[in-house]
């Protein structure tokens, strides 16, 4: 099925390249954008799914000071998300909190709890502790791996530890693994590193480059889904990295975020600079082959479920719903 899409729209006033799904809120299927103007003020948006499920509704409209590069909800707590932003040449990170009142505010304001502002080089994202409540947070700048402790009472966060990717590795990402909370996996430019944070040393690395973003399955204990440039999605197994357990094509073009299923665990979403969001079914495992895997030619069925073509311009923002699984939010650069 091709370029199909029922599909809620929604529009924001600048362009724009990150979404998150508000995890902690129990209550609704929520969102979190924001933009990346470099001449106005920039926005963060908290979207929700109206209660019918046919229309998005913005619940909150906030000033943000600069270009957003990088957003992520905090797991535990609805009102408190991260970002990492520019103003220029200058990158740099922190911890917001919106206001308990802004339901009842005209233009209401962040409040910063807390700067991540240890790094001196510049920042590609922030990870949050993947599930529940917990003071660890960790920052990653194009050299450095940082981990740190975030007090939520007193409205601060200190670096616990730090350390050096080396010269040879410019660090673009990464991913926290829900299955062992001391793991971590990061892309760089020519390699998929895999980091201990109890050492802060790297455990293992396989030499793949150009790889754009990184997914654990949280079903699926030792599974990692990789997107690259040129050469799609990559699905691999931890205790094997010679070689991945699965391939898939990815885009026309570069294949630039891949997510997993929170719920359902062959399910993944990529999104690209073809503008176009792919959903696949892929199953890693070697499980013996059913009737219902083979078409009527006893060909194997395309793993291409469905490709939402909606888009004009290239999709970097992407995320599943941890609260209703079935539904993903997608954001193109033009803030569609």
């Amino acid at each position: 099925m091709q370029g199909g899409s029922n599909g809620i729209g929604y529009g924001l006033k600048y362009q724009a390249r990150c979404i998150a799904d508000v995890k902690a809120d129990t209550d609704h299927t929520s969102f979190l954008t924001g933009t990346l103007s470099l001449k106005e003020e920039n926005e963060v948006h908290l979207i929700r799914i109206s209660s019918t499920g046919t229309e998005l509704i913005c619940e909150g409209l906030f000033s943000h000071p600069n270009e957003i590069w990088d957003l992520a909800s905090c797991p535990f707590d609805q009102r408190i998300f991260s970002t990492v932003f520019s103003s220029g040449e200058t990158y740099g990170a922190a911890i917001w909190q919106i206001p308990e009142l802004y339901g009842q505010l005209n233009s209401p304001q962040l409040e910063r709890v807390a700067s991540l502002d240890a790094h001196s080089s510049k920042i590609k994202c922030t990870l949050w502790w993947p599930t529940g409540r917990h003071d660890k947070l960790v920052s990653i700048d194009e050299q450095n791996l940082f981990l740190w402790s975030f007090d939520t009472s007193k409205k601060n966060a200190q670096v616990q530890s730090q350390e050096s990717a080396g010269v040879l590795h410019s660090l673009s990402g990464g991913a926290w693994d829900p299955h062992d909370y001391n793991a971590l996996a990061l892309t760089s430019v020519s390699s998929l590193q895999l980091w201990d944070l109890r050492t802060m040393k790297k455990t293992n690395s396989i030499d793949h480059p150009h790889v754009r973003n990184l997914d654990y399955n949280v079903k699926r204990k030792y599974m990692l889904v990789t997107a690259e440039d040129e050469s799609g999605i990559h699905i691999w197994d931890l205790r094997m990295l010679k070689f991945p357990v699965l391939d898939l094509p990815g885009h026309t073009h570069w294949t630039w975020t891949v997510k997993c299923n929170p719920e359902y665990e062959d399910l993944i979403l990529s999104a690209g600079t073809d503008s176009a969001v792919n959903l696949w079914l892929a199953s890693p495992t070697g499980d013996k082959p059913t009737s219902e895997s083979f078409d009527s030619r006893n060909k194997p069925v395309d793993p291409l479920l469905n490709s939402y073509s909606d888009y004009e311009d290239s999709v970097y923002g992407l995320d599943w719903s941890c609260r209703e699984p079935w539904i993903f939010a997608s954001l193109s650069y033009d803030g569609r």
